[in-house]
């Protein structure tokens, strides 16, 4: 007889692994205000996150589950470290009401068996849904949900049998240890500490294991139910680590205090209490003691605990700043210089990075070589990188303006800044403007795809000028450069705005779809424009309020 089937398990795992990042992904996408606003209302403090635990995982049934769902929250950035861990404390103590229904009706809610219709009803919404990003997002959450609890149901129905043939008879003698190793284990291999319990109960309804045995094993479930939340953390951001690492914590903390005062609580639940004349309960009413002890215990050190979490899992920001770090604000002259040239830096990055994310050809330009002006970054950037950097030159800029400067350097300073503002607002526009441009190129119309190509030539231009421009600022005039550029841009919005009116006269195109490409060319156009305008403030040595290329209007 095949006692585990490891191929089930490897699969289960698979699928449990996958439909974590695709949660996680789908979460991302859905996260606006309406959202956000919703997760913070319920899970906004310590308080309202352990009641949110508590009552999301009693109608779940799933610790598990509902740590999974904080996990992906917190890689989304919905969901702070400290709020997440009393969640995760809430959903601790929800979990025993599992134990509770098994105990009184005998019956366990399976929440695996809406796994499939949960796939097969988010994989219809990913077709019939597909004009709408936002229901397309909730589909795909919903798969999401469906492959984590298939995975975990292949993953346990892998090992029922290893289960079904565990003689526990042989255990008595080994002492309580033993038994919470098998607790451990148990919930470890079949991924839900609910399955574990109603074991315990089974056994101990049969006369199997006494009482004390099936407390111990009790213990050992709440520790090994952790394994999920660890293996969900796998590959994660270290704040997903943070998180899984506090579910651990919590558990084996737990465990450490409660046993050495087990003989105690054993004491008061079967002479006082009387669980002895009703064992099944008393294995119940322990599970949650055992939870409740827990959440007494860290409930008021949380903040502690997830600045020791985070000491010990910290979050690698890749120092992206490279002038005003060394530069002190208390000296204008030298203050201003650095700013302009980390305003240079954070040019160069921003279009290094939508290069990277619109796939452009590399050419000669994607990776050029180490300058030795310091216009370069090894580590792969994010879009929070780029933010994280503005708000560092902001930062910078403040501390030199709470100094003593004189209305000429302020002059200087402010255009430095609306360049750097202006940078980061292009790069958003662009970043945000990714998958409707990818959608453009996926459609079949030859018109489309032609468009899709075009935007994308126009980046590598960009590109092409922004990476000329960081290398030889310092040492050539880049005026006619950047004047040619801007008539550059000009002159691709109007033949783009042009091309849609022929195509749409000719039938090329449909009049849903006209709308679409002139919005996002005029957002593509604003930063190309707002980018170049960024440039020639940068590179212009005369009087800063002499602007050499005016802004046209808006197309």
């Amino acid at each position: 007889m095949q006692f585990f089937d490891e191929w089930k398990f490897l699969a289960g795992l698979g699928i449990f692994l996958f439909g974590i990042f695709m949660m996680e992904e789908s979460i991302k996408l859905l996260s606006g205000r309406a959202f956000k606003t919703m997760i913070r209302r319920y899970t906004g403090t310590r308080v309202k996150g352990l009641i949110s635990g508590f009552v999301s995982t009693a109608i779940l049934q799933s610790s598990s589950a509902v740590s999974l769902i904080v996990l992906a929250f917190v890689g989304a950035g919905l969901l702070t470290l400290v709020n997440a861990i009393a969640v995760i404390m809430g959903a601790m103590v929800g979990t025993t009401l599992t134990a509770w229904i098994v105990a009184v009706f005998g019956f366990k809610f399976k929440i695996d068996a809406f796994a499939l219709p949960m796939i097969g009803i988010g994989g219809i919404g990913l077709i019939f849904l597909a004009a709408s990003p936002k229901y397309v997002n909730i589909s795909k959450l919903l798969a999401a949900f469906g492959f984590l609890f298939l995975g975990l149901d292949f993953m346990k129905t892998s090992v029922d049998q290893l289960s079904a043939a565990l003689d526990f008879a042989i255990l008595p003698d080994l002492g309580l240890w033993a038994y919470v190793i098998v607790g451990i284990l148990l919930t470890a291999i079949m991924q839900s500490s609910s399955a574990t319990i109603a074991i315990i109960l089974t056994t101990l309804f049969s006369g199997i294991i006494g009482f004390n045995q099936g407390v111990a094993m009790v213990i050992g479930a709440n520790v090994g139910t952790t394994v999920t939340i660890l293996l969900g953390a796998v590959g994660g951001i270290p704040a997903k680590k943070q998180t899984a690492a506090s579910a651990l914590m919590f558990n084996l903390g737990t465990a450490i205090v409660v046993l050495p005062a087990l003989p105690l609580i054993l004491w008061l639940m079967c002479d006082i209490f009387g669980f002895r004349e009703n064992v099944v309960l008393g294995i119940a009413f322990f599970h949650t003691l055992f939870n409740v002890i827990g959440v007494i215990l860290f409930f008021p050190f949380v903040p502690a605990l997830s600045r020791l979490l985070e000491r010990l899992f910290p979050e690698k920001h890749w120092v992206l700043a490279r002038f005003i770090i060394n530069t002190t604000p208390r000296v204008p002259e030298a203050a201003i210089a650095a700013l302009r040239r980390e305003v240079f830096h954070q040019l160069f990055l921003s279009l290094r990075y939508i290069a990277g994310i619109y796939k452009l050809d590399p050419g000669n330009n994607l990776e050029p070589a180490r300058h030795s002006d310091g216009f370069w970054s090894d580590p792969p950037l994010t879009y929070e990188d780029l933010t994280r950097l503005h708000a560092e030159i902001f930062s910078f800029y403040a501390r030199i303006q709470a100094g003593e400067i004189d209305k000429a350097e302020t002059a200087q300073m402010e255009l430095v800044m609306r360049s750097s503002r202006s940078v980061m607002n292009a790069t958003r526009n662009l970043y945000e403007l990714l998958g409707e441009i990818e959608e453009i190129g996926s459609d079949d119309n030859p018109f489309m795809i032609e468009a899709y190509r075009y935007f994308k030539n126009r980046l590598q231009r960009l590109w092409a000028i922004v990476e000329k421009v960081t290398k030889f600022f310092e040492n050539e005039d880049l005026t006619g450069i950047l004047i040619d550029f801007f008539r550059s841009v000009e002159n691709a919005d109007k033949n783009f705005i042009r091309s849609c009116s022929h195509s749409v006269a000719r039938g090329r195109i449909r009049i849903n779809e006209v709308t679409n490409l002139l919005m996002v060319n005029r957002l593509f156009t604003q930063s190309n424009r707002m980018l170049v305008l960024s440039m020639q403030s940068l590179t212009h040595r005369n009087d800063p309020a002499d602007v050499l290329l005016e802004k046209p209007q808006e197309s």
